[in-house]
């Protein structure tokens, strides 16, 4: 006994342009999301090149690529090895998207009470991709 119909089933008797719509979608939300090693990837880069500009044993870059929390100071020397800048953004309900700046002063420093972050409105954007480059 079957309790529902099976997803390609559902899928199947989606019309095309509801299916198409969906695809698109889809591909739209997998580009915003990509890993690090996606990003490497993009941007032709290998492994061993990340290595060399974070002077890190090329074990290190995997581990790095496959790990979901790291230092913001770790992230953002990984996004300039292969050629980017690291921009946060903050999305507040019912208020407009700010542009932390200052943290790559911040993490450089010694005495972190001492640092202040700016806060930048971010400009009005209509595309978000998560990525920031």
């Amino acid at each position: 006994m079957t309790k529902g119909p099976i997803l390609q089933q559902i899928w199947d008797d989606l019309p095309k342009e509801r299916q198409e719509k969906i695809q698109t979608r889809a591909k739209e939300l997998e580009a915003e999301y990509l890993t690090l090693q996606a990003l490497r990837k993009r941007v032709g880069l290998t492994q061993a090149h990340i290595s060399e500009e974070l002077n890190m044993p090329q074990s290190n870059v995997s581990r790095l690529e496959k790990s979901a929390d790291m230092l913001l100071s770790t992230l953002r020397g990984y996004i300039e090895s292969i050629g980017g800048k690291l921009h946060l953004t903050v999305e507040l309900p019912d208020k407009p998207p700010i542009i932390l700046s200052g943290l790559g002063d911040l993490m450089d420093q010694s005495q972190p009470d001492v640092a202040q972050t700016n806060i930048v409105e971010a400009p009005n954007q209509t595309e978000k991709t998560g990525i920031a480059t």
